[in-house]
């Protein structure tokens, strides 16, 4: 095979290290090239601001004081948020943030999750603690840390109410999704104009629609087919728009230098009062895509990711933004235009070009953040399960979501003929941006208090530093709530509803088979009646339950006394970290003595592990379960002591274990399952290999006469006592949602011939 190196190889192996939780540190060539990398990935919405920042800023009454001191004053409030929010906030703090190299919303809610034990899932054990990635060791307790955790484990809707939180922050970033691709590509279209005075309006937004179209029709082939061209595009479009800010700033206004000076801010508002104020809520714009730099910390490091914004983007940003400035101090009349005003003669339609296709760029980062974001909810319960596609077979986590993407193309379609004006649009878009850049803000305050243990001083002065700037911006913002506002907040009401509404209904049914569940002490008692009929084949029954028989068993031995030769109850849950690696996925048990072939299996997967990636899933758990019998006494031995903690004797047969293989004995488990024709062995026969037991080859002589999935279909009612609203949601809302989305059958990859559904209604 000849052999290669890229930029994608190099993100693909750094990535590979972080799952694999054997972090090394790149060498300064890998460094460098991821930089280079992230210019594509991260940067593409953050470098096209400038498009649109200055023309939103100045689209009310501010544009009535269109003087040096009101375009410096803007041009100081640009430069001094640029440099707090994203220099100051992302670069130096909230990227050290990370939760085993992931970052984002849902990466500082997991530590939190883990540190103050704030986890609403379900299922959650303590043996999850020992996953390599739940790492809460640390300094000693602060008493503010302590305070904290007391406070959230004594009031349980502060829990919920942190959950409402980010889930806030994640319906606002899916909201950029809608409005990122919009804004950009008009804005970028929108350049036409300037050489083509007549041109209607109509063809501009026409030409918008087709481009959004064909952006969205692509997505089927991954990020991964185009994503070579990203940087360089990114990379062209930086240096053009610097190398025009140079230009624009020796030949129209060299002072404008001065404007860097914090005093043109308070001059600012001084002079333009309750206008100035509201047009913050364009300023703001400048930071759009600020939050993508934690976001995609996963593909890259936080060294690569500080190299490429203080070396490159933020100089390329402030020279474009101070060159756009200067020119609009000698050019008051073309304020609505100015950014293709500003661009020379002679290289307009190349940096029209290379302007489109980084709109292009912005708005695909976008996209695929949503696209990770559902599938994130998906694994948490607070979303409908939808149907994931992997678009890339090397690069781990590229994924798209089809329902998911036309929703999105067809909200930027609505958003761009409704509204038409960027202007407008603008006014959403910074509202939905500042909202999340607060979020980040108030949980990172609880990091730094919780996670790293700091002085109480440390995070109130993080907390007012930033959130004061950050709550500045957000009240300009609301102000034009009228003025297109609104979408981004009708928007997040319409996710969050959907959210909150699947969301309670599953945990109301995880509480229903809880109530429901048989106890492994009532199993025991039933003795040999319990073998009543067994039939060959290996009978997988899922169910949301790590402990306890689930109801949906009693109703299959109701309508279907037989089981099968070896049963597996199957618990498939998410734990509050990135990824699990594959040796730790799996918990195997015994439920029962062991002439009942009964056993435990809980599969664990992270909030950005794609669930059921695996083809061969039957084959694996038939080799992990294989493995565990083969060392049965061996991890009975290891682990009496935690198993000796538990509440009763009974509980001892249905205590899941962790089943640790080397490679060879593995790959033995491995190819005695794929046996096809069995033959009677007697007792310690071996194969190939290691003794096989009794037991081990009934397993396998099972799996060669079939698998079949026994799943439950639950049915949620409200009850007769329930309000109306609560009858809404539940009957008809999560009905709905319930009816059609994509089912366990599904997911699984089930075929008809091998399903078992057994029908169950709960109330809630």
């Amino acid at each position: 095979m000849e052999h290669f190196e890229s930029p994608a190889v190099t993100s693909l192996i750094l990535v590979y290290f972080r799952r694999d939780y054997h972090w090394k540190r790149p060498s300064r060539r890998a460094v460098l090239t991821l930089a280079y990398q992230s210019l594509g990935i991260v940067y593409g919405d953050l470098s096209t601001s400038p498009l649109y920042v200055y023309k939103t800023t100045f689209s009310g009454k501010l544009s009535l004081h269109e003087n040096d001191e009101e375009v410096f004053g803007v041009l100081s409030f640009i430069f001094w948020t640029l440099t707090l929010i994203p220099l100051f906030k992302y670069i130096y703090f909230v990227l050290s943030a990370d939760d085993n190299g992931e970052g984002g919303t849902f990466a500082l809610y997991s530590l939190l999750c883990r540190h103050a034990r704030l986890c609403i899932l379900p299922n959650q054990q303590a043996s999850d603690e020992e996953l390599s990635a739940y790492d809460v060791e640390g300094t000693s307790e602060t008493w503010p840390s302590s305070m904290l955790k007391d406070f959230f484990t004594q009031h349980p809707r502060f829990r919920n109410g942190l959950l409402v939180v980010v889930l806030l922050g994640t319906c606002m970033t899916i909201g950029d999704g809608v409005l990122t691709p919009t804004i950009s590509v008009l804005s970028a279209v929108s350049g036409i104009s300037v050489k083509a005075t007549n041109l209607h309006e109509n063809y501009i937004v026409a030409i918008s629609c087709a481009i959004l179209v064909v952006l969205f029709s692509l997505q089927h082939h991954g990020t991964h087919r185009v994503g070579f061209i990203f940087a360089p595009i990114v990379t062209a479009w930086l240096l053009c728009i610097s190398g025009i800010g140079v230009y624009n700033i020796i030949r129209w206004n060299p002072s404008v230098f001065h404007a860097l000076s914090p005093v043109y801010m308070f001059r600012f508002l001084k002079s333009t009062g309750f206008e100035g104020w509201m047009s913050l809520g364009g300023v703001v714009l400048c930071i759009t895509g600020s939050e993508t730099m934690f976001g995609n910390l996963g593909h890259f490091s936080p060294l690569s990711i500080k190299i490429a914004f203080t070396f490159l983007v933020y100089p390329c940003l402030i020279l474009a933004y101070m060159g756009e400035a200067a020119f609009l101090s000698k050019h008051h009349e073309d304020i609505q235009r100015s950014f293709y005003k500003a661009i020379p003669e002679a290289v307009f339609w190349p940096v029209f070009i290379v302007a489109t296709l980084a709109a292009v760029v912005g708005s695909q980062a976008v996209i695929s953040a949503t696209f990770s974001l559902i599938s994130q909810c998906c694994a948490l319960s607070c979303f409908p399960h939808v149907k994931v596609i992997h678009t890339s077979s090397k690069i781990y986590g590229q994924i798209y979501i089809p329902e998911v993407n036309w929703i999105l193309m067809c909200l930027c379609l609505a958003v761009t003929i409704g509204l038409r004006d960027t202007n407008m649009i603008g006014h959403a878009y910074g509202l939905a941006v500042t909202i999340v850049i607060f979020v980040t803000t108030c949980l990172m305050s609880l990091v730094i208090l919780i996670v790293w243990k700091q002085k109480l001083i440390m995070a109130l002065m993080f907390l007012v530093l930033f959130g004061s700037v950050e709550l500045l911006y957000i009240s300009a913002s609301f102000i034009k709530i009228p003025e297109g506002g609104w979408i981004p907040l009708v928007l997040s009401m319409i996710i969050m509803s959907v959210m909150y509404i699947w969301n309670y209904g599953t945990l109301r049914k995880h509480e229903h088979d809880l109530e429901n569940k048989v106890s492994v002490h009532r199993i025991l008692e039933l003795g040999p009646t319990l073998g009543m009929v067994r039939v060959p084949g290996i009978g997988l029954i899922y169910a949301d339950l790590v402990t306890g028989v689930p109801a949906i068993f009693g109703h299959f031995a109701t309508n279907l006394p037989a089981f099968h030769q070896v049963l597996v109850f199957i618990c498939v849950k998410s734990v509050p970290v990135p990824y699990v690696s594959e040796e730790e996925r799996f918990l195997i048990g015994r439920i029962g003595p062991k002439e009942f072939r009964i056993f435990r299996c809980i599969v664990r997967y992270g909030y950005k592990d794609l669930q059921h990636e695996n083809n061969d899933f039957e084959n694996v758990l038939v080799s992990k379960i294989m493995a565990f019998v083969e060392m049965e006494e061996q991890i009975l031995a290891q682990n009496w002591h935690s198993c000796s903690n538990q509440e009763s004797d009974a509980e001892l047969v249905d205590f899941p274990f962790l089943v640790r293989t080397n490679q060879a004995h593995a790959k033995h488990l491995s190819s005695c399952s794929d046996i096809h024709v069995m033959k009677p062995y007697e007792n310690h026969q071996q194969i190939n290999g290691p003794l096989i037991r009794d037991e081990t080859l009934e397993i396998l002589r099972a799996k060669e006469s079939g698998v079949v999935y026994i799943l439950g279909h639950s049915y949620a009612k409200a009850k007769k006592s329930s309000s109306l609203i609560k009858k809404l949601a539940i009957d008809v809302v999560f009905a709905f949602l319930s009816k059609n989305c994509r089912g366990p059958d599904v997911i699984l990859s089930v075929p008809n011939s091998l399903l078992l559904e057994v029908g169950m209604v709960y109330y809630v």
